[in-house]
């Protein structure tokens, strides 16, 4: 029996295939596409959507007309770059048997989606849910065997973790001791946290994504570039599919995608040539020296940030100098108890005429994180960053991050670092004997490090702080935040001072509960510390 498309597709992957479904959309998102445009050009008012192809007991013929119109229309817009129509209708998938590479590579790499994804850090991971690419005899034999090893180190840190996560919970909780029934689950869960690290990042993800029918249109055209081809194929292909399904008229614009040999990573890695394994681990070594020890360093920031945000505040108002001092026009914007809105529960600045003069300051970080710990990162979507083609990193040494808590505890530390040679033995074992490394990567764990450089303007990068600054944040992305926070200051004392934690923000304005926390609260009081105190093992 000849194979689909989909079937011929789907077989790549050894695991089972993803699963694709649409479960809220517009209910003409087309129709939407062509009604917004002509809205454009109406005199007589709003054009519905139900208008577009008219009345449906109308004459077939009228109604075929109108819909010949429609399309012609639609490709015409489309094909002169006007899309801001196609980002009205949005569609909200379910997707699972999906892998956290392809979420870290793909689905997560850019700004203009939303996503609620199963977490790691609070829901335990159980053996076999990971993908498996299309590996045969040998190779295919390594590679489970090594994610065998990752899910045995992992079951075994989730227990091995409970002690040193105990000790350090209750240094910060200490009256707690007397209620440990009560709170030996939360420990758990940090034991757990931690452990997830020596998990490859080909385990299985599930989540809610919602995104514009543009973006889709996007992910189309651009799925076959690295570093996950394949899988990316694969779960674009099925969202697509459930596109037409369910709005077949979005045929008349969709686009194949660009074979992978013309994508431009493609293209350059072929040009330049594959580095040696040595000239790979010299450019990580170089990255890390410079670093400076940092999780996250400043590397580039404009030369008048402080005097452009004053400026910028004064033009907001029309006044003068002489009227607003640089440092008086600052803390209007950036001091909690000026600018009140700092400590509301929604992030108001993007709105507010006079916060958005901190979208005038920029900074330029360079970063190393795991792939756990950027996978939170980069979550903030409007701090955007150069995240590597993974493979081009891969060397045959184990690279990865170790978290505090590990440290803590020597029989922890020796059974962390036995699962990362065991997994680099696996992915050393399987590229000589043959198996790509889209492939091998697969096997890397969550704690392999990622090296980036990352920019943001100080209205985004101050909000990204107002949440990672806090001690319930992740660890690493807590530590890139208090790193930055700490270099701003030195560069820009009077904005960098006002970068704090939420609750320092709130007790800065006055707002009740100064933690908003509530029964999550971390057990300090934060907002009493000075930012270069900051310290935390959980």
């Amino acid at each position: 029996m000849t194979k689909t498309v989909a079937q011929q597709r789907e077989a790549a992957f050894l695991s089972p295939p993803p699963e694709v479904k649409i479960t809220h959309a517009f209910a003409r998102p087309f129709d939407n596409l062509v009604a917004t445009a002509r809205t454009c050009y109406s005199g007589s008012g709003i054009v519905r959507d139900d208008q577009v192809l008219g009345d449906p007991a109308g004459p077939a013929e009228a109604r075929e007309e109108r819909r010949r119109r429609r399309d012609a229309l639609a490709r015409d817009l489309y094909q002169a770059g006007h899309h801001t129509t196609l980002q009205h209708a949005h569609f909200q998938f379910v997707l699972s048997n999906v892998s956290r590479q392809f979420l870290w590579s793909f689905l997560h790499s850019h700004a203009f989606y939303n996503s609620e994804q199963v977490s790691q850090r609070y829901v335990a991971v159980k053996p076999g849910n990971y993908a498996v690419p299309p590996l045969e005899g040998r190779a295919l034999a390594v590679y489970q065997e090594t994610v065998a090893k990752q899910q045995a180190a992992y079951e075994d840190l989730c227990r091995l973790l409970v002690e040193p996560a105990s000790a350090a919970y209750y240094a910060r909780y200490p009256a707690r001791r007397h209620y440990r029934a009560k709170y030996d689950r939360e420990i758990r869960k940090k034991a757990q946290e931690v452990a997830r690290y020596v998990l490859p990042v080909a385990t299985f993800a599930y989540l809610y994504h919602t995104v514009s029918g543009l973006t889709l249109l996007r992910y189309q055209r651009i799925c076959r570039e690295l570093d996950s081809p394949l899988e990316q194929r694969a779960v674009v292909g099925r969202m697509v599919e459930a596109l037409l399904a369910f709005e077949p008229a979005y045929g008349a614009i969709l686009e194949e995608p660009i074979p992978p040999e013309a994508t431009l990573e493609f293209r350059a890695l072929e040009s330049l040539g594959p580095p040696g394994d040595e000239e790979r681990k010299e450019f990580l070594r170089e990255f890390d020296r410079g670093l400076d020890g940092r999780v996250s360093v400043l590397v580039d920031h404009a030369a008048r940030n402080e005097e452009t945000l004053a400026q910028a505040v004064r033009e907001v108002l029309g006044v003068g100098r002489t009227r607003l001092s640089d440092d008086d026009a600052i803390v209007l914007v950036m001091d909690p108890a000026s600018n009140r809105y700092l400590g509301e529960n929604l992030n108001l600045t993007t709105l507010s005429k006079l916060s958005r003069a901190m979208a005038h300051c920029h900074y330029t970080f360079r970063k190393r994180l795991s792939h756990a710990g950027d996978s939170q990162n980069q979550r903030h979507r409007m701090t955007p960053a150069s995240r590597p083609i993974l493979a081009t990193h891969l060397t045959s040494e184990p690279d990865f991050i170790t978290p505090p808590l590990v440290l803590e505890e020597p029989a922890c530390h020796a059974r962390y670092r036995e699962a990362m040679e065991a997994t680099w033995d696996g992915i050393r074992t399987l590229r000589s004997l043959g198996a790509p490394d889209e492939f091998a990567i697969y096997l890397m764990p969550n704690a392999v490090a990622i090296r980036f450089t990352e920019s943001a303007n100080l209205l985004d990068l101050r909000h990204k702080h107002a949440l990672r600054l806090c001690y319930n944040a992740q660890d690493e992305i807590w530590r890139a935040s208090v790193d930055e926070a700490l270099q701003i200051r030195e560069v820009n004392p009077r904005i960098g001072r006002f970068l704090l934690p939420p609750c320092g923000l709130r007790q800065k304005t006055g707002a009740r509960p100064i933690c908003p926390e509530g029964k999550r609260y971390c057990g300090e009081r934060v907002w009493t510390y000075a930012l270069e105190d900051y310290r935390r093992v959980i």
